[in-house]
């Protein structure tokens, strides 16, 4: 239940958990992407060690040094950190406190105690902490806590607010707890606490200088940290289901066809294709911003959400497509493992169902408006008669921004955007077109959403998550289009971009309707309906044509295949079930007109039989195929029986197995094996 031990030793040697960490601090300094690229990489392998190579560069220790802890802390800590000399964690979450962070119970008090025989000024610290990644092997603790000076210490103050601080695992007070077990995936996570444990000021992250800054340092780092990490594993289990499962769908046969040639599997496999194309996408657009020192945050929780959302839905429908070979756990299940740690990547680093519904929209709704920040900082001035001028031209602005938002809204609603000025040619420059039309249409949804409820628009949770959903998706069609346009605008990706622009119009529509149809003012919902959607609704889902095509690119080899999978985890090792899978379908690719011939030959009344090897054989005999063709057909079986082969244990049966041997001889006294079963 743990990750082996040259395992360890390799990730410490390599400095897997110093990517973040500059190189004059003895860590490797990545850029955003090469930090992502890494963790995309590992997870497509193993979902064990991507977590525990994950979370130090995440939201960690060494990310609250590099930011805001002082000179002596960076010179003791970074090159430990980068060498695995210490293993970091991070104490956030309590029993108490899971998605309202801020409610945290756990405290310090100013006071004086004994360190390291002086009596000094420190804090004294109690809390209670659980599910930490890492907490079980740290040697050092990242702790959040709220500060109180009760005797006033440090000045009039009693509440401090939440501060962070760096704590030794060996300091007397403190408890690590055992191991949690999340759903089978077994990186190391547990629960600590902290009796009366004191410390120095000096052991605070940033010193005095950061007392109280703790929450704006928690969520600046998350802004940050959340828009790699999570994006980047579920890519990696998007793109290994691309590789994996669309190659087991090219070569795994029913009724004598490769189960890839079925609709119903191709409409699971659109799915794969298309999301994925939206997760790469999205991810490297966010990374872009985050490595020229941008702080997205709202940005970093749409990626978050909606690609680990996007992750689930890959992986079920992989798993679907895979059947008895993806339920049944070992070294040659290649998405098992990624199906298991689904509900930790909606879980962790913001609950999915917070962040929908509170973070996406709510977050960013008046600070990201170019007028109403100024109104309410208007209305809050003191001087009332530069409050009213302030107020007023915040006011005009307003009311211009809104006119102009419904003129635009309704005349690309009446055009459906066409003749809007946008980038690109053919489909491209049309679906740029369309995002202009959605764009106008969210920004007078937004304002007329927050005039017409006010303060109440944060309590109605479901109407702001439907906001969020549009611009989630603006977001991600836009980072699709420049994704397509980035990789040259290929022909063969076509299908990609249809499917992935079509599927994210079709979600902005359904949330419009939602939004509209549940305004508390239902005269005001139909008249956005009409303002937004004049002549009707035209997105659908995208066709069975299109979904066909993008899963047809999973199934042959291709460009656009390597491209939309680059960055998993490939190998030609024949003894490893990902390199028996690249020589099958490669292989499969090869067979598949011979396979035809037989087909055509035996529908034909040519040749009879079922198996393989007689068909092959009676087609050789008149003259259809090679002898050539029957090796090659022969070296495809062998490699289809070991594609389509799932791990057994023996461990497993040995007590059933004695049982059964047990209660399988005929018994002389049934009496006596009734009472041994009691």
């Amino acid at each position: 239940h743990d990750l082996p031990e040259p395992v360890w030793a390799f990730i410490k040697r390599e400095r897997f958990f110093a990517m973040i960490i500059p190189e004059n601090h003895g860590g490797l300094g990545f850029s955003a992407l090469a930090h992502s690229n890494v963790v995309m990489k590992i997870a497509s392998r193993s979902i064990t060690a991507a977590v525990t190579v994950m979370v130090p560069n995440s939201l960690g220790p060494g990310k609250l040094l590099l930011h805001y802890g002082t000179e002596q802390q960076k010179a003791w800590y970074l090159p430990r950190l980068a060498d695995g000399r210490e293993i970091p964690c991070f104490a956030l979450t309590g029993p108490n406190a899971g998605s309202d962070a801020g409610a945290i119970p756990d405290s310090g008090v100013v006071s004086y105690g004994e360190f390291q025989g002086r009596r000094i000024l420190g804090i004294r610290l109690n809390w209670e902490k659980r599910y930490i990644t890492l907490g079980p092997v740290a040697t050092v603790i990242g702790l959040a806590f709220k500060l109180y000076d009760p005797d006033h210490h440090l000045g009039e103050q009693s509440e401090l607010g939440i501060t962070c601080a760096l704590i030794p695992r060996d300091t007397p007070g403190v408890r690590i707890g055992q191991r949690h077990f999340p759903l089978n995936i077994p990186f190391q996570n547990g629960p600590n606490w902290g009796e009366n444990v004191f410390i120095p000021f000096d052991w605070l992250i940033g010193g005095r200088e950061r007392i109280g800054q703790g929450w704006r340092m928690l969520v600046e780092s998350l802004a940050e940290g959340r828009g790699i990490s999570l994006p980047a594993l579920a890519t990696g289990a998007g793109k290994a289901a691309c590789r994996y499962t669309g190659a087991y769908a090219a070569i795994r046969k029913q009724f004598s066809l490769p189960i890839g040639r079925f609709e119903g599997v191709q409409e699971s496999l659109a799915r794969i294709a298309g999301m994925t194309y939206q997760m790469d996408a999205a991810r490297l657009l966010t990374l872009s911003a985050l490595d020229i020192g941008e702080k997205p945050s709202v940005i970093t929780a749409i990626v978050k959400y909606h690609l680990t959302e996007r992750y689930r839905k890959v992986i079920n429908d992989a798993m679907d497509i895979q059947g008895g070979s993806g339920i049944c756990l070992g070294p040659s299940n290649l998405i098992g493992r990624a199906y298991q740690a689904i509900p930790i990547a909606i879980t962790v680093e913001g609950a999915n169902i917070l962040t929908r519904s509170m973070i996406i929209f709510g977050q960013g709704a008046v600070r990201c408006h170019p007028w109403m920040l100024q109104e309410f900082r208007a209305a809050r001035q003191s001087n009332q008669r530069r409050a009213l001028q302030s107020f007023d031209e915040a006011l005009l602005g307003h009311a211009g921004f809104m006119i102009s938002n419904l003129v635009r809204c309704t005349t690309l609603g009446l055009t459906r955007g066409r003749f809007s000025s946008a980038p690109g040619k053919g489909k491209a420059k049309r679906y740029y077109q369309r995002l202009n039309w959605m764009s106008a249409s969210f920004a007078l949804s937004a304002d007329i959403a927050m005039m017409t409820l006010g303060g109440a628009l944060k309590r109605k949770e479901r109407l702001s998550a439907r906001l969020g959903d549009i611009l989630s998706e603006l977001y991600i069609c836009s980072a699709v289009l420049k994704h397509y346009q980035s990789n040259g605008s290929p022909a063969e990706e076509e299908a990609l971009l249809t499917w992935a622009c079509e599927d994210s119009l079709y979600r902005m529509q359904e949330s419009f309707r939602g939004l509209f149809r549940n305004l508390p003012w239902r005269p005001l919902g139909h008249l956005m309906r009409w303002l937004v959607f004049p002549s009707g609704q035209p997105f659908t889902e995208p066709t069975d044509r299109v979904g066909g095509a993008a899963a047809g690119l999973l199934l042959r080899p291709s460009a656009s295949r390597d491209r939309l999978t680059d960055g998993v985890y490939i190998t030609a090792d024949p003894a490893q079930r990902v390199g028996q899978l690249e020589a099958a379908f490669r292989m499969a690719a090869l067979a598949e007109p011979i396979e035809k011939t037989l087909r055509n030959a035996r529908h034909e009344g040519l040749i009879k039989g079922k198996r393989i090897d007689d068909l092959a054989a009676q087609a050789l005999e008149a003259g259809l195929i090679s002898q050539q063709d029957v090796e090659l057909l022969q070296r495809m079986e062998a490699l289809r029986a070991q594609v389509i082969g799932v791990d057994a244990f023996d461990d497993l049966m040995s007590t059933a197995a004695r049982d059964t041997e047990r209660t399988s001889t005929s018994p002389s006294n049934p009496a006596k094996h009734d009472e041994e079963a009691a």
